[in-house]
């Protein structure tokens, strides 16, 4: 090799690479697929932002329990219809409802229900099935327990 061969190649390898290559502007398709990606990732941030506040700030279930209707007597049974509500604002699972009938201080009957779920605002009926005449003593129904999910 010669010398001006050799010296155009040291010449080549001290300069750096061009460090400024001109990127052509974005086009308008870009900017669309961007601005477009953008938004959905703004409403997914802001709605698991949601979720957690809600969550924080919803009630705990408020059970309460209603004879809706008058006793009605057929074939010798006694039917008590009842109404319970969740008033609050989270769901309660395996809701245990009791009824007992006392007649001269003494419990003489009970009925038990379960229900699998009742979420925030929800009503349920039922009826309760005594052998004895609820009128003739004290009925007493009540919500006894509940699982939060």
């Amino acid at each position: 090799m010669n010398q001006s061969s050799q010296a155009s190649d040291a010449d080549q390898e001290n300069k750096a690479p061009q460090e400024n290559p001109q990127q052509p502007p974005r086009s308008r398709a870009e900017w669309i697929t961007f601005g477009i990606a953008s938004l959905i990732l703004a409403i997914v941030v802001g709605l698991v932002g949601y979720t957690w506040l809600d969550e924080q700030q919803q009630q705990p279930p408020l059970l309460s329990i209603l004879n809706t209707e008058k006793i009605r007597a057929a074939n010798g049974q006694f039917y008590v219809p009842f109404t319970v509500t969740n008033s609050g604002g989270e769901t309660a699972e395996a809701v245990h409802i009791l009824a007992e009938l006392r007649i001269g201080g003494a419990i003489v009957e009970t009925g038990d229900l379960d229900v699998d779920f009742l979420s925030g605002g929800e009503k349920i009926e039922g009826v309760f099935i005594f052998s004895r005449d609820p009128q003739q003593g004290q009925l007493t129904l009540r919500v006894v327990s509940y699982k939060l999910p």
